[in-house]
């Protein structure tokens, strides 16, 4: 019985001391996981922090929004209209009267004539939403439209890029400015001041490029133009010409006999009065001298 007992009392010992072995050994399995946690945490808020960029850093170029093109396309239209007409100033009256009354302009105006027939050039400008009516109505002073054509030059593309260039720039001019003052108020360097500045005027310089592209596209944009030439109709030409006179040809031919009458009547006056007493005194000492000449020669053979 007492060898049965001190077996149980080793065996209880032992099991003791392998239930302590082995919840010793159990915080040590489970510590790494309550590590990991914290670690994961903390990496995560590091990149979430990463993205914030400092107010100094490089400005990138803004895309251009693909809606910007697509709500309203920008056409510069031209028109060459050749047309023939009964009377030609009545014709470039017209056309101005058009022009004007359509809320447009008149750029060039020539009148010039050939031969006996009057021509003309203009260059009008009007509002592009009044393009159509305005050839309308320039085509109805015709008699006969010779030739016409249209055309339409898309400029979206580039003032899109022009509006594009134009707002990177102005950030950029913002971002010059500001270092502008504070080179200014930190290092107070003449040649720091100087180096911004002119970085400055030249950005400022390009704006006002790309400002003046725009305008110049915006008012080929608003006012569409049109080339006409004007000429006279074949079957519209007098045969004879309403200021043909002859009653005044034949005073002016009568003028021009007088005129040449008059001129001869004056040639024999200077003959008369002027040239042939100039004749006379160069002419008598010539012949005074050749008598001379001769009568000595006649002496001189009459002795011999």
């Amino acid at each position: 019985m007492r060898d049965r007992a001190r077996t149980l009392k080793g065996l209880t010992f032992f099991l003791l001391a392998a239930a302590l072995a082995l919840s010793g050994c159990a915080p040590r399995i489970a510590a790494p996981p309550q590590e990991v946690v914290p670690v994961a945490t903390v990496v995560v808020e590091k990149a979430v922090a990463l993205p914030a960029a400092p107010t100094s850093a490089p400005i990138p170029r803004q895309p251009v929004p693909p809606a910007a093109g697509a709500e309203e396309r920008m056409l510069i239209r031209t028109a060459q209209l050749s047309i023939t007409v009964k009377d030609t100033v009545e014709a470039v009256q017209g056309a101005k009267a058009v022009v004007e009354g359509l809320g447009g302009y008149v750029t060039s105006s020539q009148v010039y004539k050939q031969g006996e027939r009057l021509y003309a050039t203009m260059v009008l400008r009007v509002p592009a939403e009044r393009f159509d009516d305005a050839l309308a109505q320039i085509k109805a002073l015709a008699v006969e439209v010779e030739r016409e054509s249209t055309q339409g030059e898309d400029v979206t593309e580039e003032y899109v890029d022009l509006q594009a260039r134009l707002r990177n720039l102005e950030l950029t001019e913002k971002e010059l400015q500001q270092l502008l003052t504070e080179v200014r108020e930190r290092t107070q360097k003449a040649e720091d001041v100087l180096a911004v500045y002119r970085e400055l005027t030249e950005i400022r310089g390009q704006i006002e490029q790309l400002k003046g592209r725009m305008q110049y596209l915006e008012r080929r944009v608003d006012f569409a133009t049109i080339e006409l030439s004007i000429a006279p109709h074949v079957l519209s030409t007098p045969v004879v010409e309403p200021g043909w006179k002859p009653l005044v040809t034949l005073r002016e031919a009568s003028r021009s006999l007088v005129k040449a009458l008059q001129w001869l009547v004056d040639a024999v006056i200077w003959l008369v009065v002027f040239v042939l007493p100039i004749l006379i005194l160069v002419a008598a000492p010539v012949a005074l001298l050749v008598f001379l000449i001769r009568t000595l020669v006649r002496r001189r053979k009459g002795r011999a």
